[in-house]
Formats: structure tokens, C-alpha cells, sequence
């Protein structure tokens, strides 16, 4: 029954929540016929999937992103929303990552049935991860959910991944964190579809509001992504659910205008074609290192580079034509 594609397809379009997660455990899973399995299953669900709201959040450490994530989930679920939530973590190799503590921090959240929290896996690299998190993206959408949130929990490379495979990236930020934008990585700017400056209650209010300035200043030395939108910055305390509800109008803003021009259709087959050739480079990565002619050869090559018997490119050039022959 369970090696069947259909059981599988049949249960994530019923809702069944039993099945979505064996199928995400699925595409977890690095047993060849298990991969197998779930191309079969990811290929009949793609019709059911492109309907909900992609939404990708980042931020510094201790910005409060799970509350923030927990705040926003809850208002769209008191609102009749079905929000899923994963995560890319590359991190949980080495720290077993904080996605779990995630979990259990989001306790409000995580009892809800119109809710589902999913760990990002652990080990693997950030590719094996973001291939994951964006086939897991796709079963949640052929489930039904509305809205797609993906967290990164690590930091670096995990943000460009998140702003890869979604609609909308929002980076959270603390007042006077890092000295203003120090810190920031203009990369991670540039992705930045809005900056959402967080704890803006109590005493810090007047430093939040300084800190937005700063930040709204900052971003026009950025060209905007597309003509269709200007990225904003906005204010919020996800502790008192203050500012949550704006941000959300802000992100059905965006889909609305991004949706009706077209620009939201071109931007997911842009993320698409990006993916492919990613999945393509990795997997000629992979299947060139199994040569056996790659095997015998790399070893002795790489001794005569360490002792400066070959230069590099002479040692790859070598490599790359005995494939010729």
C-alpha cells in the first residue's frame, strides 16, 4: 500500500495529515527506491500545487522570529487560514539545529489543526536541504495549506535559498542591532522584499521608529527587484500582536499587484528553471566523482599540486580530457 504512489497522492489531497507527513518523511529519505517513489508522487501532485501565498522569513539572532512566526500563524489561522511552516536549516548537521525548540516555543500554534510545523531534516547540505524544503513546500500546497511560511534557522547561504523558493522574503530587525545596517549583508538587502523591525512596544517603541527611518533611507540605495513593487519597512511586537495584521495586508498587497501583472507567474518559473539547473549541476557533481577513471586519477593528481608538480589547471585539464578518450 505505502509503495504506492497513489496512496500517497490520493491521502495529501484529502488533508490527510497522517499522509503528508509519511510523505515528507519520504522526501527526507535517501533510499534510492524512496526517491524513486516520491519523483512519481511529486510529479502527479504538481497540478494541485501554485495556489498559496510562498512566504520566506529570516532575521538576526534574537530577533524573536519564532514568535513572530507563531503571532503571524495564529492570526491567519483565527482568520480561517490553513498555514504550514518548514524550515531550512543547513546548521543541523553539527547542532542538531533549533527548529524542535521552535516547535515546542510555538505552543499555541502547534495545537492548532489548521496548522502544521515541520523540522527542516538534519544533516546533508544546504542544496540536500533547500531540495527538501522546496518538495516539502510543494506537498503542503497539493494539501491545501493557504499559506507557506519557510524559516531560515541557520544564517549565510540559507537566505538566498529561502528567497529562492518563495513569493515573498521578509527580514526581520531589532533596533540598533548591529549599529544600524552593519553587520547586514548587502546581499541579503537586496533580497529583502520588506524589512519588519520587531519589539517595537514599551520603551524600545521610540528606537523602533527610529530604527524603520534608517532602514526605509537604506533601501533606496537598492534598485528595486521589479517595477510592481518597492520594498517597505514597517514595524511590529509580536509578543503584543501589534503591527502583525499590517504586516500581513502588506504581503496580500504585494501577491495581489505581483499576480495581476503577471510578474508573480514569471518570478515562480524564473525559481523553477533556477532549481533545475542547480538539481542538474548537483547531480553531475555527483556522478562525475563515481568515474572510475575520475577515482584512479584525482589522488595522484592532487599529491603532484601539493608538491608542486602540476599546477591546478594542468591537473584539471588532465582529468577533463581522459574523459575524451
Amino acid at each position: 500500500m505505502e509503495n504506492n504512489p497513489e496512496y500517497y497522492v490520493q491521502g495529501v489531497c484529502a488533508g490527510n495529515r497522517k499522509v503528508l507527513a509519511k510523505t515528507i518523511t519520504l522526501i527526507e529519505s535517501s533510499l534510492p527506491t524512496h526517491q524513486e517513489l516520491i519523483t512519481n508522487v511529486l510529479d502527479r501532485l504538481l497540478p494541485f500545487t501554485g495556489k498559496a501565498v510562498r512566504l520566506g522569513i529570516t532575521g538576526v539572532p534574537g530577533v524573536g522570529k519564532s514568535t513572530f512566526v507563531e503571532s503571524l500563524g495564529m492570526l491567519l489561522v483565527e482568520r480561517g487560514q490553513r498555514v504550514a511552516i518548514l524550515a531550512v536549516d543547513p546548521s543541523s548537521t553539527h547542532s542538531g539545529g533549533s527548529i524542535m525548540g521552535d516547535k515546542t516555543r510555538m505552543e499555541k500554534l502547534s495545537v492548532q489543526p489548521n496548522a502544521f510545523i515541520r523540522p527542516s531534516p538534519s544533516g546533508g547540505t544546504l542544496g540536500g536541504v533547500s531540495r527538501k524544503t522546496r518538495e516539502s513546500l510543494l506537498v503542503c500546497e497539493a494539501a491545501g495549506f493557504d499559506v507557506i511560511m519557510v524559516e531560515t534557522v541557520g544564517v549565510g547561504q540559507s537566505e538566498v535559498s529561502v528567497a529562492s523558493m518563495v513569493d515573498f522574503f521578509l527580514l526581520l530587525m531589532l533596533a540598533g542591532a548591529g549599529d544600524g545596517l552593519q553587520g547586514i549583508k548587502r546581499g541579503i538587502l537586496e533580497l529583502a522584499d520588506a524589512i519588519v523591525v520587531n519589539k517595537a512596544d514599551g520603551d524600545n517603541l521610540d528606537k523602533a521608529l527610529q530604527a524603520k527611518k534608517v532602514y526605509a533611507d537604506s533601501l533606496h540605495l537598492f534598485s528595486p527587484d521589479t517595477v510592481d513593487w518597492s520594498p517597505q519597512v514597517l514595524t511590529c511586537s509580536a509578543l503584543y500582536m501589534t503591527g502583525i495584521a499590517e504586516v500581513w495586508e502588506m504581503v496580500l498587497d504585494h501577491h495581489e499587484k505581483m499576480s495581476a501583472t503577471g510578474a508573480l507567474e514569471e518570478k515562480r518559473k524564473k525559481q523553477a528553471r533556477q532549481w533545475m539547473w542547480a538539481l542538474l549541476e548537483e547531480g553531475l557533481k555527483d556522478w562525475f566523482y563515481q568515474i572510475p577513471e575520475v577515482k584512479k586519477l584525482l589522488p595522484q593528481l592532487c599529491w603532484a599540486v601539493e608538491k608542486g608538480a602540476s599546477t591546478p589547471t594542468a591537473a584539471v585539464r588532465k582529468i577533463l580530457n581522459s574523459l575524451k578518450n
